[in-house]
């Protein structure tokens, strides 16, 4: 039986600049596109991929054929053309060493417009799960995500990541607290963030393993934290069932009686040092959940997490990774291209 795993996200066209370096600035398809291709090698067989995406005329007709190269994925029925540019992305590395150093800029330009309910329903309808990855921080607002709670029946997980980022007049993008924390939480049944988001999310409300725990429950059922070169942790709700379809049925109801669960996943091995870490919370959250409908528990699926992130940091942009990540050969290279 064929299943559609949806995704919503913001198909970015990143220019990539690095400070001391002489070569041109490197431009490449980003944003979700690092999702989509993690799916594409770590769903399960029978799976198939809508991604449900507002994409700029002005770079219409090249993501079309960028998606259409990825394995798996249906490109009609989730993508609407909008006449407002496609979202683009300049980031600066400020370390010398580049992609590899932890310093960096980022500025958005673009006008992609977020999906209000009645865009979004038909277009998640005949999905059997959703995958949310705040890309840009506005795919939706907080009313789209609550009338997504309710009128989606399939489990639902959230990569957060740019709902914990501001954007100043010029387009600079900033860390910032998460307004209305406690109700993005309780849209989604299963949340992400990385230690940087987790950290401000707790800087309010004393610590964030201790906020967690008590904002898991009926509606959550898990926070899923990326650690870096520690690999991840979680907090899960009382009762938690690793199978991503037991979840919906916990919606609304009592909370079920016991204390929260905690662990973390260690990454195997050594960190790779002075590689690319463009897209390594998008390839660890997709394989995670991809993982869970395969059937795995919560550790095993964190673990196989860990080691496709890890391999991300080993290759350069989202075109083409489903090879890399699944230990195959690309075909030869055509050069980035918009």
């Amino acid at each position: 039986m064929s299943r559609t795993l949806g995704v919503v996200g913001t198909l970015v066209w990143d220019t990539i600049h690095r400070r001391g370096k002489r070569e041109l600035p490197v431009e490449e398809w980003g944003g979700i596109g690092y999702t989509l291709e993690s799916l594409a090698a770590s769903l399960p067989a029978g799976w198939r991929i809508r991604p449900v995406l507002k994409v700029g005329r002005d770079l219409s007709e090249a993501a079309y054929r960028y998606l259409r190269e990825i394995p798996g994925v249906d490109v009609d029925p989730g993508v609407m053309v909008v006449p407002e540019p496609n979202n683009r992305v300049e980031l600066t590395y400020l370390d010398d060493d580049g992609p590899g150093g932890d310093r960096r800029t980022e500025r958005l330009s673009g006008g992609v417009p977020p999906w209000n309910w009645a865009e979004l329903a038909p277009r998640v309808q005949g999905c059997d799960a959703l995958y949310v990855n705040f890309i840009s921080g506005f795919e939706m607002g907080l009313d789209t995500a609550r009338a997504l709670r309710s009128g989606f029946p399939g489990p639902t997980w959230a990569d957060l990541h740019s709902l914990f980022l501001g954007i100043s007049r010029a387009g600079d993008r900033m860390p910032r607290p998460l307004p209305d924390w406690a109700e993005w939480l309780a849209s989604f049944d299963a949340v992400q963030m990385n230690d940087d988001e987790f950290t401000l999310l707790g800087r309010l409300h004393g610590d964030p393993w201790e906020l967690a725990a008590s904002a898991v429950g009926r509606d959550l059922r898990l926070v899923a934290v990326t650690l870096g070169g520690d690999g991840a942790g979680y907090v899960a709700a009382p009762g938690f069932e690793p199978d991503p379809f037991r979840w919906p049925a916990h919606r609304g109801r009592m909370s079920t009686p016991g204390a929260s669960s905690s662990g973390r996943v260690p990454l195997e091995g050594r960190p790779e040092l002075g590689g690319d870490p463009i897209g390594c919370g998008d390839v660890w959250g997709s394989t995670v959940f991809a993982r869970l409908l395969a059937g795995d528990d919560i550790d095993d699926a964190m673990r196989e997490g860990n080691r496709m992130a890890a391999r991300n940091v080993t290759h350069h942009g989202a075109r083409g990774l489903h090879h890399h990540l699944a230990g195959r050969v690309a075909p030869g290279p055509e050069g980035a291209r918009a």
